[in-house]
């Protein structure tokens, strides 16, 4: 990353604390692979790939986690922008509209701001990527048997963050030169959950366009 990007991307810009992996696990080591992978300039195609050997829960919980540092860096670097002047209701344009539920505040689909939307989805992503009980990091404690249906409503909802910065706020990310990034981003995200069947492609449908950047 470029000196300008990084001075883009710091970390007093970043919308919630990193997740980290701890040093000498399988899933560090895992983690340090499929970075070693991005930064050697491997075709995102290929790069998603699950390694030979390597366990699929492992490869899901290490790209969810990473995922959801990198995505709440690039909402960071706009969310002053994004205010519920600006985004009255979370959606990706006129044609998708995004509803929260949680279960617990709001049992049924609600129309909120995109910014309050936005806090409620990184509060719920960081409590599933920190329940013990749903991304053991203890070496021989087995993942829940739902675990990848978890891992596929989060990402599900990553994506959504994904449509409202390209579709309402990707003027600022140009303005700030961010824009090959957060490309480079978007793109390592869909081979990753297309290649892992991860999302249902119905879901990928509002940034198809943005592919072709």
């Amino acid at each position: 990353m470029s000196i300008a990007l990084k001075q883009v991307f710091n970390k007093d810009k970043t919308f919630r604390p990193k997740r980290k992996f701890e040093p000498g696990t399988q899933r560090f080591e895992l983690h340090k692979r499929a970075q070693a992978s991005l930064n050697s300039g491997v075709d995102l195609k290929a790069a998603v790939q699950l390694p030979s050997g390597e366990d699929q829960n492992d490869w899901v919980a290490v790209h969810v986690v990473d995922f959801f540092n990198r995505i709440n860096l690039i909402y960071g670097t706009i969310c002053e922008f994004c205010t519920e002047r600006t985004c009255p209701v979370m959606s990706g344009g006129p044609k998708y509209e995004y509803r929260w539920q949680d279960d617990l505040k709001y049992k049924k689909p609600t129309a909120l701001p995109a910014p309050q939307y936005m806090n409620l989805l990184m509060d719920w992503i960081e409590v599933q990527i920190n329940n013990e009980d749903i991304f053991p990091t203890c070496v021989g404690v087995p993942f829940p048997r739902n675990f990848l249906q978890i891992c596929k409503k989060i990402l599900c909802r990553l994506f959504r963050v994904f449509v409202h910065v390209y579709i309402h706020h990707f003027d600022r990310v140009i303005v700030m030169g961010a824009e090959a990034h957060v490309n480079t981003c978007y793109k390592h995200f869909y081979y990753f959950v297309t290649e892992m069947n991860l999302i249902d492609r119905k879901e990928l449908e509002p940034l198809k366009a943005f592919l072709c950047h």
